[in-house]
């Protein structure tokens, strides 16, 4: 039989420590914070008071923290909004937050982005009915998260 051992029961200053760099690393949103405390061994009263004092000491910022993954998400892995919010519901920002956050995507920027995306998968593509092909690169499109609406008009735009 395996010796499965219980993980060790942080102190709350142990802890605070702990996600304090846990933070310092890169920007966490409050959900991550709770459940790195939790797995740390502490227990509900002492995972908000430390999580407070993060605030307090602005380790942990809901808004900053939204900045950093959408503005993120969009020029790393060039994600559409749909698909930035999907990802986002998890970490249950506020509505103001994630407001904030997508202030962070430039609307140029992000026609841009949709129009080298839509001819970078048009020159992949090799079809040679147009009907099939503007639907594959609009499909490629809308899973990467842009409104379909907009993918549409910028397919049969520069799809030829």
């Amino acid at each position: 039989m395996e010796d499965k051992k219980k993980p060790k029961r942080h102190t709350p200053k142990e802890a605070k420590l702990k996600a304090a760099n846990f933070c310092a690393y890169q920007e966490r949103s409050q959900k991550e914070v709770r459940n790195k405390l939790y797995d740390l061994g502490l227990y509900p009263d002492e995972v908000e008071e430390v999580l407070t004092d993060l605030i307090m000491d602005n380790f942990v910022n809901e808004e900053r923290f939204a900045k950093a993954y959408i503005g993120g998400k969009f020029r790393v892995k060039k994600w559409g909004r749909k698909k930035i919010l999907i990802g986002l519901a998890p970490h249950k920002l506020s509505p103001y937050c994630v407001k904030k956050g997508l202030e962070e995507i430039d609307e140029e920027d992000y026609i841009h982005t949709l129009e080298e995306l839509i001819l970078k998968k048009a020159n992949a593509v090799k079809e040679t009915d147009l009907f099939k092909k503007r639907n594959k690169v609009a499909v490629h499109a809308i899973y990467k998260g842009f409104e379909s609406d907009l993918v549409w008009e910028t397919v049969k735009r520069l799809v030829n």
